[in-house]
């Protein structure tokens, strides 16, 4: 397997690896381009969106400043908005269903390393899947840690942080967030 592979299969790869770095590099240029141009072009965004995440749908926009790891491994539902100030470390693939709301300064996490001190001096690390469903609003500062899935409907606290999935319907928040009570048909 090459490095992409094992990272894409949730197995120790090394982010060293030249080809793995060419993708990084890419992504970090398109990002920087995306950070710099107007939010008046919004033609010239959605080229640099495409280019980064491989196409979205027709009603996506996110606001600069972004940063993704790799872009590719990220894909947007219709009808999706994401604040400012946007980290996706999208080492392995992060999904974002329809109707997603994301408020500013959050952090998507797939990527990972070792807790055996030993493995980690290695430079291997390791990297789970994000998986959000549709309607979906995510409050400002929130960070959505590897291998997490946030069922349909659900609404996370802003400055949480979500180390465990989260059922379809519910409101969570806090450190490590908690399902606060189940969402009523509305949300409210």
């Amino acid at each position: 397997m090459t490095e992409k592979e094992k990272m894409l299969a949730g197995e120790l790869y090394d982010s060293s690896d030249p080809e793995l770095k060419a993708l990084l590099a890419r992504a970090r240029r398109l990002c920087e381009e995306y950070n710099r141009t107007p939010g008046d072009d919004g033609v010239r965004q959605k080229e640099i969106l495409n280019a980064l995440l491989g196409g979205t749908g027709k009603h996506v926009h996110i606001e600069p400043h972004i940063w993704f790891d790799y872009g590719f491994n990220t894909t947007v539902g219709e009808n999706f908005y994401c604040n400012h100030d946007c980290v996706f470390l999208d080492c392995n693939r992060i999904t974002f269903g329809d109707d997603v709301l994301i408020g500013p300064q959050c952090g998507f996490y797939a990527a990972g390393h070792p807790l055996d001190v030993s493995v980690r001096l290695t430079g291997k690390e390791y990297a789970a899947p994000i998986k959000v469903g549709n309607r979906v609003w995510i409050g400002g500062g929130v960070k959505i840690m590897p291998g997490v899935t946030i069922g349909d409907d659900c609404v996370i606290g802003g400055g949480s942080v979500v180390v465990k999935d989260i059922p379809a319907g519910c409101l969570a928040a806090g450190n490590p967030a908690k399902v606060i009570r189940r969402l009523s048909g509305g949300g409210n």
